[in-house]
């Protein structure tokens, strides 16, 4: 009888930073749900202890909030730790007992990087050297780091984006640093529901009666599901050669179609109120020079590193001929219903909805 094939997370110690966010938490539940292995141990990694609290408290499908239920009756599998990437101490009192790190912690705001650029650079940048630096100087074992990033990093005009393209490079490079530990990245556009994103917002001034506010007619975004988000985690760390950079084939709608299709037949009008402090038109997920560097793996691309030391075999052929960008991949308004409705996003859905607007 052929013994079951071994899965990338059986057995293994797995590490979430900033996983109380809303990626953090979808990627939880199903690195629990053991699509990909049964893990030894999740572990938690956030600032913010009332979100861990009520993650907690979820995770054990109790309404109770006493220590003594928190503590006493925690899971074995899934626990929770206080910390910051920022801190390099309390990040190794996590580090050094992980076989996995996925690196979800950062501050992703546009308008508040452009006005605290300096903390932005302290999570986005120093985050991420932290990891790889004490990999490397404590000599811990840590098989497979993934840092998250998003497509604001390509072709960047923001701080968020800036610091996120710094935050792929230094993970990138730490491939040379670290030597035993395969180091990948992800990038991804806009998540559909995520804390901040342009769904939840326009749910809100739809629920209070409008005016829906767009920045400009011509913005498009790449958008994707959480669960979509978290298969690009999981391909990357499946599949991933160090270096790669894994991106969604997504697609991408106009803010003016989204807000449409949302609105529906309400008597709410729409407002444009300017472009905010450092976005852009048009989002990038892969930059002109970067398709010279592409693979095509299946539903994904996967961007080859611009260092020969990390990866010295460059494609035989481009995966792209272009630039990926949202301005060319819009979906009509069917198709964008179609997809809203699919994820049960559509304002009235209520059991999706408060945890949107949470």
């Amino acid at each position: 009888m052929t013994s079951p094939a071994v899965q990338p997370f059986d057995n293994q110690r797995i590490l979430i930073t900033g996983g109380t966010g809303s990626l953090g938490q979808v990627l939880t539940r199903r690195v629990l749900g053991g699509e990909m292995g049964r893990p030894a141990s999740v572990t938690i990694f956030s600032r913010d202890e009332a979100k861990q609290h009520f993650m907690r408290l979820e995770h054990q499908n109790t309404r109770a909030a006493t220590d003594e239920v928190i503590y006493r009756h925690a899971p074995d599998v899934l626990r929770f730790h206080i910390g910051d990437v920022r801190d390099r101490w309390s990040l190794a009192s996590v580090l050094g007992e992980s076989d996995i790190v996925i690196n979800a912690a950062a501050l992703k705001q546009v308008p508040t990087c452009e006005y605290f650029p300096t903390e932005a650079v302290r999570t986005n940048v120093l985050g991420p050297e932290n990891i790889v630096s004490l990999i490397e100087t404590q000599r811990l074992p840590v098989k497979v780091v993934v840092g998250v990033s998003t497509d604001k990093a390509c072709k960047p005009v923001n701080v968020m984006g800036m610091t996120k393209a710094i935050q792929e490079r230094v993970l990138i490079q730490g491939n040379m640093r670290c030597h035993g530990t395969r180091i990948v990245c992800v990038r991804y556009g806009n998540v559909l529901a995520s804390r901040g994103s342009v769904i939840p917002l326009f749910h809100e001034q739809i629920k209070r009666g409008g005016p829906v506010t767009i920045t400009t007619p011509l913005m498009t975004r790449f958008l994707l599901s959480l669960d979509d988000a978290v298969d690009t985690v999981f391909a990357a760390i499946r599949e991933g050669q160090p270096g790669d950079t894994y991106i969604p084939r997504a697609p991408a709608a106009r803010m003016t179609d989204l807000a449409r299709v949302l609105i529906g037949d309400r008597p709410i009008e729409t407002v444009i109120t300017g472009i905010r402090p450092g976005e852009k038109v048009h989002e990038i997920l892969i930059s002109e020079e970067e398709a010279q560097r592409v693979e095509e793996r299946g539903r994904f691309y996967a961007i080859r590193a611009l260092l020969p030391e990390v990866s010295p075999q460059t494609p035989s052929r481009a995966g792209l001929d272009r630039e990926f960008s949202s301005s060319d991949h819009v979906v009509d308004e069917p198709a964008l219903r179609a997809l809203l409705v699919s994820n049960r996003l559509m304002v009235g859905d209520t059991d999706d909805e408060a945890e949107i607007l949470r």
